[in-house]
Order: C-alpha cells, then structure tokens, then sequence
C-alpha cells in the first residue's frame, strides 16, 4: 500500500487484484487501508455538469473518497494551504482528515464517488460556513 501526503489529504493506493482469466479486476479496501472503522458509506451520482458539491468541513470526521467512474476534482484547504487533487482512478483514495475544509467540483459525465466515513451523519459535526472554519482553525 502506498500513501502519498497531499498536506490536508493523503493519497492511499487501494490494491488491485488482476484476474489473470481477464474477467476484470478487484480492488479491496479492508484492515488497514484506512485508518478508521467505517460507520457510513455514500456515494455521489448523477452530478450536473458545473456543479459543486461539498462546500465544508468536519470537526471529528474522517472521510475516505475514491472515484469509482469517472473523474472529479477535489479542494483541500486547511486556513493556510489549498490543494486540488484530481481523482480518476478507482484503486486510488483520498483521505481528508477532520479540520478540513472540502469542496468537489469538475464531475465528468458519469462520475461516481465513494465515500467512506468513520461516524454517522452528524449536523453537530459540520462547518458549513468559511469564515467559521477559518475560525475554528485558529484555535
């Protein structure tokens, strides 16, 4: 498994399994692919072209997304930095730790994206407002 630190997000390689018969490949994430237990899984679909999705931050959560089709881009911003990570690849994840300011955008047509989440919907545990955010960093 490889990791790749992106400041506010790390990319983490998903194995592959290749069939040797060319049935297609299988790609699994169990153990420690993740640093979590997962509590939640959604996915997003359907998304117009130009939309903007995310536009937050958690203050406990952690998140794990991968793009199963197609391609969107992710923004990480941690009140000092921002980061555009393009996922295009579905054996390949991002991890955004809590304190992390996300917004997805670019959907390709046909995009999917999986998220893996540690806890339950939580309101309690969102951020939805910038300022706010960039507040709750200082402390």
């Amino acid at each position: 498994m490889t990791k790749q630190n992106m400041g506010s997000g790390i990319l983490i390689n998903i194995p592959k399994i290749i069939d040797e018969n060319g049935r297609g490949n299988l790609a699994v994430i169990e153990k420690d692919i993740i640093p979590f237990k997962i509590e939640r899984v959604y996915y997003l679909f359907d998304v117009p072209s130009g939309s903007y999705r995310g536009g937050h931050a958690h203050k406990r959560l952690s998140q794990f997304l991968v793009a199963l089709a197609g391609s969107f881009d992710v923004v990480l911003k941690d009140n000092k930095n921002t980061k555009r990570i393009t996922l295009n690849n579905p054996t390949r994840g991002l991890l955004i730790t809590p304190g992390t300011w996300r917004e997805l955008e670019n959907f390709s047509s046909g995009a999917v994206c999986l998220v893996l989440a540690s806890d339950v919907f939580d309101e309690d545990d969102y951020i939805r407002n910038y300022d706010e955010f960039v507040l709750f960093k200082g402390r």
